[in-house]
C-alpha cells in the first residue's frame, strides 16, 4: 500500500528515517516515497491492459514537477483544469497529445494556449464554452478536438463538495441534452468531435456509481454513432478513493474489471484520470509538536503545520491518521484536538483523537497527505509554503524549496504616493 513503515522504533520512508530528513529540512514538510508513487502508477496502468487506454494523471491532486516527470517517464498523460496545469505538464515532459483539458471556467487565453500546444482534446463543459473554442480555433487556424463532458446524474456517495455528476452540480452537460449538443458540435466548422467525457466525483469507494454512470454513457455513444458521430475516445474520469481510515475501496484490478465489462465492446480508447488513488498514500505531512495545552474542556496538541498547509480536515472534515515518528510502546493515551498556529477555530488536523502521550518537540506524521495537500495549500496568515521532499531508497531529494518571508512579498509594490 505504501512505504512508510516503522523500523527499529522509528518511522521510515523507504530506507530513510523520517527524523533524519526533519533534521535537515526542518518542519513542517511534505514527504513522498518514489517507490510508492511508481508502484501505484504501474498497478493502475496494468489493471487496464486488456483494453486500449491512456492514463492521464490528475494534476489537481498533486502538481509537483518531480512527480509529474516520474509519471511522464512511465508514459502518462495529464488531466488538467487550467492553463497553469497545461504549462506544468509540458514542463514536466508530458506529451501534449496526452493532455486532456476539463474545467467549467476556461478563459480565452487558456483555450488559445491549449490550442497552440496541440493538446489531445478539450473536455467541454457547456454550449457557451464550445462556441468560444470554435471561434478561437477558427481565428488560429487550428481545429479543436473535443469531447463533451456529460453529466449522467449519478450519486457517487461521497462528500457533497467533491460530488460532480449530479444534475445540481455545476459540471458538464445534462445527459438529457447530450444528443442535441453533440449534433450542434458536429456542425461547427472548427470543431472535431472525437470523444465523450464523464467525471462523477472524488474519493468514491464503491464500484456501483462508476458502473451505473458508464452504462448510461455507453448507451449514449451507441446512439451517437447511429447518428453518424464517430466517437474514438471515452474519458471515464477519475475519482477512485483510497483508505484514510476505515474505507474499503476496490483495488485497481477490481475497479478495472468492473468498468471493462461495461465498455469493452465500444472499441474506444479509454482515458482514465486517476489522481488521489496514485499519490494519496504515497505522501505524508511531517509536523512538530510546539505546545501541549489543557483547558477545562479540552486537551490540545499544538503543532507547527496548519490549515493553510493541509486544508482537507477543515474544509471537508476529513480524517488523516496521525503517527508519532518515534514509535511508542509505553502505555498511556491522550484524547486531544491536534491544532495548528492559524488564527481560525477551524485550524485543526484532528478532533478528539486518541493519541499516545506526546512530548514538546516530538514529530508527528500526518498520513495519506500526498493528494490535495500541497496543491491546496496557501500563504494564509503570511505563512511560507512548505518544502517537498522525495525519497528514493536511502536518498532524499528536495523537490521544492521552503518559501521564505521574501517570497511572501514577491510581486507586491507600494505605489509612489505611499512612499
Amino acid at each position: 500500500m505504501h512505504d512508510f513503515v516503522y523500523r527499529d522504533g522509528e518511522l521510515h520512508c523507504e530506507e530513510l528515517a523520517v527524523r533524519q530528513i526533519a533534521e535537515q529540512v526542518g518542519t513542517p514538510f511534505y514527504l513522498y516515497s518514489h517507490r510508492t508513487l511508481l508502484n501505484h502508477y504501474r498497478v493502475f496502468d496494468a489493471a487496464f491492459s486488456p483494453i486500449p487506454h491512456l492514463v492521464c494523471f490528475a494534476l489537481k491532486a498533486n502538481s509537483s514537477l518531480a512527480i509529474l516527470r516520474l509519471f511522464a517517464r512511465e508514459g502518462a498523460g495529464a488531466d488538467v483544469v487550467s492553463g497553469g496545469e497545461i504549462f506544468k505538464a509540458l514542463k514536466a515532459g508530458i506529451s501534449p497529445e496526452r493532455i486532456v483539458y476539463a474545467g467549467v471556467g476556461k478563459t480565452k487565453e487558456e483555450i488559445e494556449f491549449a490550442l497552440r500546444s496541440r493538446i489531445l482534446m478539450f473536455n467541454v463543459e457547456s454550449a457557451a464554452e464550445l462556441a468560444l473554442i470554435n471561434q478561437l480555433a477558427g481565428r488560429l487556424g487550428i481545429p479543436a478536438r473535443v469531447a463533451l463532458r456529460i453529466n449522467p446524474d449519478v450519486d457517487p456517495h461521497t462528500h457533497p463538495y467533491i460530488s460532480t455528476g449530479l444534475k445540481k452540480n455545476k459540471f458538464g452537460i445534462e445527459i438529457s441534452r447530450a444528443l442535441e449538443e453533440y449534433a450542434a458540435a458536429a456542425q461547427m466548422e472548427n470543431i472535431r468531435v472525437i470523444g465523450v467525457h464523464q467525471h462523477i466525483g472524488s474519493q468514491i469507494t464503491e464500484v456501483a456509481p462508476f458502473v451505473d454512470s458508464l452504462t448510461r454513457i455507453a448507451d449514449l455513444i451507441r446512439r451517437l454513432r447511429e447518428r453518424g458521430i464517430p466517437i474514438q475516445y471515452l474519458d471515464v474520469g477519475g475519482g477512485l478513493g483510497i483508505t484514510y481510515y476505515q474505507e474499503n475501496p476496490p483495488t485497481p484490478r477490481v475497479f478495472a474489471e468492473s468498468l471493462i465489462a461495461v465498455i469493452q465492446d465500444l472499441g474506444c480508447t479509454v482515458v482514465l484520470e486517476p489522481g488521489r488513488v496514485i499519490v494519496g498514500n504515497a505522501g505524508i505531512l511531517v509536523t512538530k509538536v510546539l505546545y501541549l495545552k489543557q483547558t477545562s474542556q479540552k486537551n490540545f496538541v499544538v503543532v507547527d503545520a496548519g490549515m493553510n498547509d493541509l486544508i482537507r480536515p477543515s474544509l471537508y472534515g476529513s480524517y488523516h491518521s496521525l503517527l508519532p515518528v518515534r514509535e511508542r510502546e509505553e502505555e498511556g493515551e491522550l484524547v486531544a484536538d491536534v491544532v495548528g498556529p492559524i488564527c481560525e477555530s477551524a485550524d485543526f488536523l484532528a478532533k478528539d483523537r486518541k493519541l499516545p502521550f506526546l512530548e514538546q518537540g516530538e514529530l508527528l506524521a500526518v498520513m495519506s497527505a500526498g493528494a490535495y495537500g500541497f496543491s491546496m495549500s496557501s500563504n494564509y496568515n503570511s505563512r511560507p509554503r512548505l518544502p517537498e521532499v522525495m525519497v528514493r531508497e536511502k536518498e532524499m531529494f528536495i523537490i521544492r524549496e521552503r518559501e521564505t518571508w521574501n517570497d511572501l512579498i514577491r510581486g507586491e509594490n507600494i505605489p509612489p504616493f505611499l512612499e
